[in-house]
């Protein structure tokens, strides 16, 4: 079997990271170390587990099975395609990657807001600023999104380092500042900071993105010379792993600088304005530009990640239409959406994470145990049944 080595692997782990760390995963961390204070270490162990260890089981039991469409095939065949088809709708043109945009976008109000609620030719100035920025921004991630295969030289080489070491300053920054005191643990946290933690690493819906992004980096994998699919499972898993500790890495700083928080931002509502107090704080108005920078690099990788990964599998399975032209509808589709708003969307898709996600996360748990009790198909269909009337049962 073929192996990479340490360089390679360390950048396909890299790309996987990449495109894993959206807006979501700079949201949550602050605010669990914000809300948890002097609880934070237990509730970033309870995190670790929803938000890396479960993401990087995802992608071990993908890339042992072979595709995510084979989790399910022991419960049965039509369900496991079925169950394919919504992970990859919900997690990419239905909720993620119109939410790229919006997000990443209203980092930026230290410059829109300059520009006021006036209007020319009857249209809000403010509306045909984000739509200039969605279209470009869109129109960007569909072109790098047309080579799958490169994506660890075009996200892993070159965005992705910049990336880390911004967030890394910010870290710096927080470590030179030690008369910033850890606050008090509040709410859920100052009862139970392991289960709410854990709870709380749900939100970044990474298990799910896990299952998604198989298939591009095994396209990386090939790229660098592994050709047999025993040594790409083997490799993607490896990746996967350098993946992880790159994303706990990146929590640990995130959720460390929100325990400094405190004194800087009273009554906080989510990370975002956290990280804006403390960009602010310790930076002034250079703040908001590195912030700005931090959210656009992160949003723009994973949308042009799940760009390349729901095209692929889309091309594969619906095969009337090529990759290209895939791309390309998934790419406007989502911009449509980004401009008319995701609020009827997010009423539609949301519901239905919360029902695919325990799913998910059984069917994860029994492709690998290594006792042959749990390969019983039987066993696959009491198990997934009963994530499922859980999952229902959360939304109704």
């Amino acid at each position: 079997m073929k192996k990479l080595d340490s360089r390679k692997l360390i950048l396909v782990g890299v790309t996987l990271f990449s495109m894993f760390f959206g807006a979501g995963n700079l949201i949550f961390p602050p605010y669990l170390g914000y809300l948890a204070g002097n609880e934070a270490l237990a509730a970033f162990a309870g995190f670790v587990i929803t938000a890396v260890v479960f993401p990087v089981l995802g992608v071990t039991a993908v890339a042992k099975t072979g595709g995510l469409d084979h989790l399910c095939q022991k419960v049965h065949p039509g369900f496991a395609l079925l169950f394919s088809f919504a992970v990859y709708l919900c997690i990419g043109p239905m909720l993620a990657i119109p939410r790229t945009t919006s997000t990443s976008y209203a980092m930026f109000a230290f410059l829109t807001d300059r520009l006021g609620d006036g209007r020319i030719m009857g249209i809000s100035i403010q509306f045909a600023v984000s739509f200039i920025y969605s279209l470009l921004f869109f129109l960007a991630a569909g072109i790098v999104a047309k080579r799958p295969e490169k994506l660890k030289d075009r996200l892993g080489k070159r965005l992705t380092p910049i990336l880390i070491a911004l967030i890394v300053i910010l870290f710096i920054a927080g470590m030179l500042q030690p008369e910033l005191p850890v606050g008090e643990a509040s709410g859920a946290y100052a009862d139970g900071a392991f289960g709410t933690g854990f709870v709380e690493g749900y939100n970044t819906m990474d298990t799910l993105a896990a299952m998604v992004f198989g298939i591009v980096i095994a396209l990386n994998i090939k790229d660098l010379g592994i050709e047999d699919n025993a040594s790409i499972a083997k490799e993607t898993i490896r990746g996967g792993v350098i993946a992880g500790i790159v994303l706990a890495s990146m929590y640990g700083m995130l959720t460390f600088l929100g325990t400094r928080s405190g004194s800087l931002i009273s009554g906080a509502q989510n990370g975002t304005e956290i990280l804006t107090a403390l960009a602010g704080g310790f930076f002034g108005d250079l703040g908001s530009v590195i912030l700005a920078a931090i959210y656009f690099i992160a949003c723009f990788n994973v949308c042009v990640g799940l760009i390349s990964s729901c095209s692929k599998f889309f091309s594969e399975k619906l095969s009337f239409l090529s990759f290209d032209a895939w791309r390309w509808i998934i790419t406007i589709w989502s911009f449509g959406i980004s401009i008319m708003g995701l609020n009827t969307i997010l009423a539609i898709s949301t519901p239905i994470l919360s029902i695919i996600y325990p799913v998910a996360m059984a069917v994860i748990v029994l492709n690998l145990l290594p006792f042959k009790l749990f390969s019983s198909p039987i066993l696959h269909k009491i198990v997934v049944a009963a994530a499922l009337l859980y999952g229902i049962y959360t939304v109704v």
